[in-house]
């Protein structure tokens, strides 16, 4: 490969490689303003809203070519949800067990990949697939339960996020050619939306309280969290359009690495021997999403 593609490759990587950065250690700020008194979907909320409003005013042309791109608005409602399931996940679950089952992200990615962008599965794709499921099963298996459920709420929320990652990956590499404002009005919008949103039903069925009286605690925290979290998702998403849905799954892997260490560090996960095995062919199945692409030079759009 010439000087000439490798350097955009190159920065493509570590732009995702950031991006991973900032969600593997994004549960640490979340549990933080949990404890003084925001809901992590009022902080998810408020985060993407005051990234909304940046943009909002250093692109106002944003709104431009979403009825040419009519995909933006399923961008809208997956890139919100990514956000409702792993913010919300991370904080009332246990961190590594949560980041695991979000990275079943890969195996969705061949079956988004199939059905959005037309890239039929090859058999080591199928195998990626076995491995992948096979891994979430061990994770997800209790010797008191005959099949191999999610066990709580923090699970179903880590697939449900993983799967809509999988999805708004796919969906930037399908809008590549979309105005690259419009795209970033999609992610933040659909963060700011959905979490709205679904915090309002919870506070109308009684499951989570108001948005609380401003706080000087918390407020510098959710303004620093915000800013993480536009420049991270300015960097997925110049990566993400860069670079194959494959491989954009396999370097966003690195996050398990970003979230497990300051998790355990921290004391907000724990390791058991289900866990490892099943993380481990989690993590094989990802690793194996490379092979396609070392095959083929044409990684850059």
């Amino acid at each position: 490969m010439t000087e000439k593609t490798s350097s955009p490759l190159g920065l493509s990587v570590l732009a995702l490689l950031f991006n991973a950065l900032v969600w593997g250690v994004s549960w640490w700020p979340f549990k933080v303003l949990e404890a003084q008194g925001l809901h992590p979907l009022w902080a998810t909320a408020l985060v993407y809203g005051l990234s909304l409003a940046v943009i909002w005013l250093m692109q106002p042309q944003a709104t431009h070519g979403w009825r040419q791109h009519p995909w933006l608005w399923l961008m809208v409602l997956a890139s919100g949800l990514t956000n409702i399931g792993f913010n919300w996940a991370v904080t009332i679950g246990d961190v590594l067990r949560v980041v695991l089952l979000f990275y079943l992200m890969p195996a969705w990615s061949i079956l988004i990949a199939w059905w959005l962008l037309g890239e039929r599965p090859t058999r080591m794709a199928g195998l990626r697939l076995v491995l992948a499921l096979s891994g979430v099963a061990l994770i997800l298996k209790r010797p008191d339960t005959p099949w191999p459920l999610p066990e709580s709420m923090a699970d179903g929320l880590a697939l449900m996020g993983g799967f809509c990652f999988a999805l708004t990956n796919a969906l930037l590499r399908k809008l590549h050619n979309s105005p690259e404002p419009a795209r970033m009005l999609a992610m933040f919008g659909g963060g700011t939306l959905m979490a709205t949103l679904t915090a309002l039903a919870g506070v109308a069925w009684g499951f989570m309280a108001p948005f609380p009286s401003f706080s000087s605690e918390w407020a510098p925290q959710v303004l620093l969290l915000s800013l993480a979290f536009l420049l991270g998702n300015l960097a997925l998403q110049y990566g993400a359009a860069r670079l194959s849905a494959q491989t954009t799954a396999l370097v966003m892997l690195s996050e398990i690495v970003f979230a497990s260490v300051s998790s355990i560090w921290w004391g907000s996960a724990q390791w058991n021997q289900q866990t490892l095995w099943g993380g481990s062919l989690i993590v094989c199945a990802a690793i194996l999403s490379i092979w396609p692409s070392s095959r083929h030079t044409q990684d850059l759009t």
